[in-house]
């Protein structure tokens, strides 16, 4: 066996490809859709969960990798891969989910939901009479004034087809002669039409089947042979030459209608289509083979969370959780005296998103506030937190708010945001040029008797209250005089071109959050080669960062014990003699989306504990502007340890990656069902009032202190 010095921890035979690794992601949420112990809606949810991401993938991954191809772009990736082999591999794999996705659409949903009162039918064909009289009198007064038909000839041009749109294409004849036409599914109408409801439970039906029946009135002077759904994906990522572009307000509102007519990456369509109308297809929309995916069933399953929305089937879904209050929180008095008397530690969804919100509100009403000072990556469609900044300018405080504008399909909200905020007289920054600003960070000036205190929230997630319901997610409301000198340090460097020397706790990215990184990893491996304790745990979203990794690597080799939550992308391989036998991956999905940043470094029994914004890939640590912070207290890091291990507990939710690259589930053969997220809701409520616990119905093991895992 090599020596640790001998190995090569950069060779692509230790690393997975991020694409495939995103895929086998992906396959962990169709799981949870082939569940059968979830209640039968929250299946369907996560069906069309796996089918959204789907679609975010080919439009932003599978684009990119086509570009590089176009542009005869060959180098490799970490695994060994070049661009092309990369489209092959994912090609394969793609066909093979999706194919299950329908078997779990077809085989096992459509039935259950049948036998609990919700009958989908397939095919206008399935109709009662009573069904189709009613379906034709709501084509002809809802749909039919609605639809724009769209023949293709010699003078007719096939035209633009939109991003994502369904459609139905139909073959023509009229005589001898056979022509082709298409008309868009209308996305203004509700695509789930309920046919009757009735003793026997609630019958449906998609738009596009009723559209399918009438579609010989869109033809009158021709004979309709056949009509097939067709659906198509276009690359939507955005191309932004920064330096270039003299106003990124308007070159991102230009690039977002280019979205819409991009180059077409994948093509759906039913798979008992007329091969005439295939090749037509194909052919018109400049479509290779491997990207036509023909589907058994209806395309575009994230049809399914509106179905997921239907009334009356509240018994087939899990209970809302409601978010428990925040213990600090509960007590008289302002937010202000309540963050003097120490550090306030979230955790969302289990506890309420509300102080975050209120945070910001009473410093806007507040007096004695001089300046709010906040970064906004993603908000929420009619958020509190816009209008509490927009309160405050109008109060006359000083009101600075960076919103990144290139915040991936948010960049339109974030458009009429940043123009909102401008007219209420907030100073709007739009980030700095070539960098995302993906930071979370709220900074509130306050004139106190002892002089000005700086307030300071730091997040792992957006300040959006309407994810916060649904990401895990982590915050510190703190008035540490170092944190808060940190952050006006942070607000200066993104609206100047003040950048301090150094820092006193915050460890920012691109300037040096990666060197931070690589030497807390590096020390671990120091002390475990002068047998002391060493243990990293690191909990993210992504892990592909090759040189993070190679660090990793050689902890493990030196004999560091290092434990990954990673809940999505992971190009590390666990199990490699030598190499990483010291490291173990678990991927959680839950009914919440895991979201958390948190890294432990045991440091030779003397922790060092930090959150953030970032995940250890190239972007986060190169070309972002991110922000660790660590968590100091006493009584608040011994709590994060815990969150820690409860999730290294979990043996229901995790997703162990084995030395052969598949995540499998643990064998549950004399273990303790265990899952992390209902563990956490129900500590939750423990921790204030127990009594009116929503969750108490539920079954949970003893509560674990940090030295019982």
């Amino acid at each position: 066996m090599k020596t640790e010095e001998q190995l090569n921890f950069n060779d692509p035979k230790y690393y997975r490809n991020r694409e495939l690794s995103w895929l086998d992601f992906n396959a962990h949420v169709l799981y949870e859709a082939r569940d059968k112990s979830l209640p039968l809606f929250e299946r369907l949810k996560f069906l069309s969960i796996t089918a959204s991401n789907l679609d975010e993938f080919f439009m932003i991954r599978v684009a990119s990798l086509k570009d590089m191809v176009h542009a005869g772009y060959t180098k490799k990736d970490i695994a060994g891969l070049s661009p092309q082999e990369q489209l092959d591999r994912i090609s394969v794999k793609t066909h093979e989910m999706i194919k299950l996705q329908y078997n779990t659409y077809n085989r096992s949903l459509v039935p259950l939901l049948s036998t609990n009162g919700l009958h989908v039918l397939a095919s206008h064909e399935e109709m009662t009479d009573e069904q189709k009289e009613f379906a034709d009198q709501y084509f002809q007064d809802f749909v039919y004034p609605v639809l724009t038909p769209m023949a293709v000839d010699s003078s007719r041009p096939f035209p633009l087809i939109r991003n994502k749109t369904l459609n139905i294409c139909a073959l023509l004849e009229k005589g001898k002669e056979t022509d082709m036409a298409t008309v868009q599914v209308p996305g203004v109408l509700p695509r789930i039409v309920t046919l009757s409801q009735d003793d026997n439970g609630t019958t449906v039906i998609l738009l596009e089947e009723l559209i399918k029946r009438n579609i010989q009135q869109l033809f009158m002077n021709y004979r309709v042979v056949s009509a097939y759904a067709y659906r198509i994906m276009r690359n939507a990522d955005l191309t932004i030459e920064e330096d270039e572009a003299a106003d990124l307000l308007k070159e991102i509102q230009k690039q977002l209608k280019k979205r819409q007519w991009g180059e077409v990456i994948r093509l759906e369509v039913d798979e008992n289509m007329d091969k005439r109308l295939l090749k037509w297809l194909r052919r018109e929309l400049h479509v290779r083979e491997e990207d036509i995916y023909k589907i058994a069933g209806p395309l575009d399953l994230t049809v399914l969370m509106k179905m997921y929305g239907l009334e009356g089937f509240e018994h087939l879904k899990t209970p809302p959780f409601q978010p428990a209050p925040v213990p600090e929180m509960i007590e008289e008095g302002d937010i202000f005296s309540k963050i003097r008397k120490g550090d306030i530690l979230l955790h969302h969804p289990y506890q309420t998103f509300d102080p975050v919100v209120d945070f910001v509100r009473e410093s806007a009403r507040d007096p004695q506030v001089l300046a709010i000072k906040q970064t906004l990556y993603r908000v929420s469609g009619n958020s509190p937190i816009i209008k509490a900044l927009a309160e405050a300018a109008e109060n006359g405080k000083q009101v600075s708010v960076l919103v990144e504008l290139k915040a991936r399909f948010d960049e339109e909200n974030n458009i009429v945001w940043a123009k909102m905020l401008e007219k209420a007289g907030c100073h709007v920054i739009y980030g700095l040029v070539g960098l995302k600003t993906h930071s979370k960070i709220t900074l509130v000036v306050r004139r106190e008797e002892e002089g000005i205190r700086r307030y300071v929230h730091l997040g792992t997630g957006n300040y959006n209250d309407s994810t916060a319901k649904l990401y895990t997610d982590m915050g510190l409301l703190t008035c540490a005089q170092a944190i808060g000198e940190d952050a006006t340090a942070v607000f200066n460097m993104l609206s100047g071109y003040s950048e301090p020397p150094s820092w006193k706790k915050l460890h920012l990215a691109p300037l040096w959050l990666r060197d931070t990184l690589v030497r807390l990893i590096r020390r671990e491996a120091e002390n475990a080669r002068n047998k002391k304790p060493a243990h990293i745990i690191a909990k993210m979203n992504s892990l592909c960062d090759r040189e993070i990794i190679a660090e990793l690597y050689a902890a493990s080799a030196a004999g560091v014990k290092i434990e990954l939550i990673v809940r999505g992308i992971c190009c590390l391989k666990t199990g490699i003699p030598g190499v990483s036998e010291n490291i173990t991956v678990r991927s959680i999905v839950g009914q919440f989306l895991e979201h958390s940043r948190i890294f432990y470094f045991e440091n030779a029994s003397a922790p060092k504990l930090f959150m953030g914004s970032a995940d250890w890939m190239p972007r986060n640590l190169d070309k972002r502007v991110e922000i660790m912070f660590p968590v100091e207290d006493p009584k608040l890091k011994e709590e994060v340890i815990h969150i820690l291990n409860v999730q290294l507990a979990d043996t229901v939710k995790a997703h162990i990656l084995s030395s052969d690259g598949v995540y499998e589930r643990q064998d549950l053969r004399g273990k303790q069902r265990f899952i992390s997220q209902e563990y956490f809701m129900q500590e939750a409520w423990q921790k204030v009032k127990p009594e009116d616990n929503p969750v108490k119905s539920r079954v949970f093991v003893p509560e674990m202190g940090v030295d019982d895992m």
